[in-house]
């Protein structure tokens, strides 16, 4: 009886002396790590040790061991305690109940845009908000920018804004981003959010000719500028002939413009065209454009109707300066030979006139010619008298002796 009762007496004493002590961290922030030590037993006394949390076991050691969180979260808030098992001289033993609330280093970040609605081909301003626990604000954090699962911009930066330069239609989709700590890799998501990219419809579309001199010569080149004054996202260009409809080219681009090139036009290409452009809303169809097409023999054809024309007008210049000079020539000629001329020979011979005749009428007088100078000679010369109206035969003598009677020198070449 002795003896139980001094075994009662010493295992009391032993268990109060070998009670169990949880000890754990008064403050845990994500990312913190935590280290659990379960005190006031030895090696020896046990046959293992568990930690617990929520009545759940975490982990059981046969020894003496602590427990460790790595990165804690905001999951790993909870009750913990821990027990062990004695050997066959020790009770079972189990430590106080230790609460741990780990708390949130930054807030959830909130995706804002400086619009939702963005008006196409215009810039969108995105920012990933958040805010550190005034206890962290040395806490260095990182953000990323994604749409539709794909990563924008240059993934991980330090700054919380990302800006868009031009939005277009098929930028629309679910936008969302990320924040997340440097050293411990904390990171949180925001939710979702939806950016609508609106589309202006095109209009005034029109179709400009460009060529070389302003002007559409066969074998040049031509191009075929079809613009719009309004109109958002890609646009198609399309180029038509209106005689056969069918289409010359298209091109798909985010401009307002577009060009279609013919290396070298033929005369053949002559005619009207026009053009369409249509971003997604309407195809919207230009005034048509008369092209006339000039062949490039053009201008020498005109260079050689003008170097005919004149060549024919010198040709009618050295005709008229040379029949000038003729004439010149053989006027003086003339002059000068009758000026040599004997001047009996220049006379009529008054024997062959009859004064017994009666004067004749007007209408019978004939001209008389005398031949002037020899035979010898290569050029005959022959003076004309014209009688003019004689009144009576006195005064016949008299108009052949006048010196105003009319002379004609003509040159005649000897066969």
């Amino acid at each position: 009886m002795l003896l139980w009762s001094l075994l009662v007496i010493f295992a009391a004493v032993t268990e109060q002396a070998d009670s169990l002590t949880l000890v754990a961290p008064s403050s845990v922030f994500e990312g913190d790590s935590i280290v659990l030590k379960c005190q006031g037993v030895e090696n020896w006394k046990i046959q293992k040790m568990t930690y617990h949390k929520d009545n759940k076991e975490l982990s059981v050691f046969k020894k003496v061991s602590d427990f460790l969180i790595q990165s804690a979260v905001l999951s790993d808030s909870g009750n913990y305690f821990c027990s062990t098992k004695g050997n066959v001289f020790f009770w079972d033993k189990r430590s106080n109940i230790v609460k741990i609330k780990v708390q949130e280093l930054f807030q959830h970040p909130v995706l804002t845009a400086s619009s939702f609605q963005p008006i196409e081909g215009g810039p969108v301003s995105l920012k990933c908000e958040t805010q550190l626990s005034p206890q962290r604000l040395d806490v260095q954090l990182q953000f990323c920018f994604f749409r539709e699962n794909q990563v924008l911009g240059s993934r991980w930066s330090s700054s919380p804004e990302l800006q868009i330069p031009a939005m277009w239609s098929e930028d629309t989709g679910s936008y969302w981003c990320e924040a997340e700590t440097v050293t411990h890799r904390i990171r949180k998501q925001s939710l979702q959010s939806q950016i609508h990219v609106q589309r202006i419809p095109i209009s005034n579309v029109s179709l400009e000719t460009r060529a070389p001199g302003g002007q559409v010569t066969e074998g040049q080149k031509l191009i075929l500028l079809c613009s719009v004054t309004a109109g958002t996202g890609n646009v198609t260009f399309s180029w038509y002939r209106e005689a056969t409809g069918t289409s010359l080219g298209m091109k798909t681009q985010h401009s307002l413009s577009a060009e279609l090139e013919i290396p070298a036009v033929k005369e053949s290409d002559a005619g009207k065209y026009y053009c369409r452009a249509d971003n997604g809303h309407e195809s919207i169809q230009s005034k048509v454009v008369n092209i006339p097409v000039r062949r490039p023999d053009g201008h020498r054809r005109d260079l050689m109707t003008a170097g005919v024309l004149w060549g024919l007008f010198g040709v009618l210049v050295f005709i008229g300066v040379a029949l000038l000079l003729y004439s010149l020539f053989h006027k003086i000629s003339g002059e000068s030979s009758a000026t040599n001329e004997p001047r009996g020979d220049c006379r009529l011979n008054p024997q062959e006139f009859t004064y017994s005749s009666p004067i004749p009428k007007m209408e019978e007088l004939q001209p008389v010619y005398v031949n002037v100078g020899s035979v010898d000679v290569d050029v005959v010369y022959s003076q004309v008298w014209s009688i003019q109206q004689p009144e009576s035969s006195a005064n016949i003598r008299t108009l052949l002796e006048n010196k105003d009677s009319q002379v004609i020198y003509s040159s005649v070449k000897k066969s």
